[in-house]
C-alpha cells in the first residue's frame, strides 16, 4: 500500500489525516491515544506492530505548545504511519504506549526528560539522561542555553542567543 492508499484507508477511521512528501500522518486527542495505537496494531490490513521512535516538539506560544509524534512501522506491510498528539502547555499529560509497544519506555523517558510532558502510567517515568538534581527541560524552547567555563585564564564564554557580534 502506497501513501495515498494509506492515508484513504485511515481516513475512513480517523477524521484529520495528512499526507506529505510520501508521509503520512494521523492527529489524535490524547484522550483517543491509546485506542486510535490498538486499531493500527490490531488491523490486519495496517498491522503497525512497531514503533520505531517517539519524540515532541516545542512551540511556544502556540495552543497546542507540546506536540508528541510516534513514529509507527508495519514490518509486515512495509508502510509507516506517524501519530501526533497535541498537549497544552497548562497540561502536559498523556497516556503511556509502553504496554503495547515496550520500545515506548525509554522513548517516553527521553521525552520526559528533555520537554517535561508526562506520560501518565509508565512503569519507570524518571529522567534517563540528566542528572535527577537537574531543574527544567533543555529541549523547550524558554530553556536558557547556558554559557561554558573555560580553563584559559578564567574565560567564560556566553550562551549562543547572548554573544555579541
Amino acid at each position: 500500500m502506497n501513501a495515498t492508499e494509506l492515508a484513504t484507508r485511515l481516513g475512513e477511521r480517523f477524521p484529520e489525516v495528512l499526507e506529505a512528501r510520501d508521509e503520512v500522518s494521523v492527529t489524535v486527542g490524547r484522550d483517543d491515544l491509546l485506542q486510535a495505537m490498538a486499531y493500527l496494531f490490531t488491523e490486519e490490513d495496517l498491522s503497525f506492530r512497531f514503533l520505531s521512535d517517539l519524540t515532541a516538539t516545542d512551540w511556544p506560544g502556540a495552543d497546542p505548545r507540546f506536540w508528541v509524534a510516534y513514529h509507527l512501522l508495519s514490518l509486515e506491510r512495509n508502510h509507516r504511519v506517524r501519530v501526533k498528539v497535541g498537549l497544552p502547555e497548562a497540561d502536559p499529560h498523556v497516556p503511556s504506549v509502553t504496554e503495547r509497544y515496550p520500545t515506548a519506555n525509554w522513548h517516553e523517558r527521553e521525552v520526559f526528560d528533555f520537554f517535561g510532558v508526562v506520560f501518565d502510567g509508565h512503569p519507570d517515568l524518571r529522567r534517563i539522561e540528566l542528572p535527577e538534581t537537574w531543574e527544567g527541560h533543555p529541549l523547550r524552547k524558554d530553556h536558557g542555553m547556558g554559557g561554558v567555563n573555560t580553563p584559559y585564564k578564567g574565560a567564560f564564554i556566553p550562551p549562543p542567543d547572548q554573544r555579541g557580534l
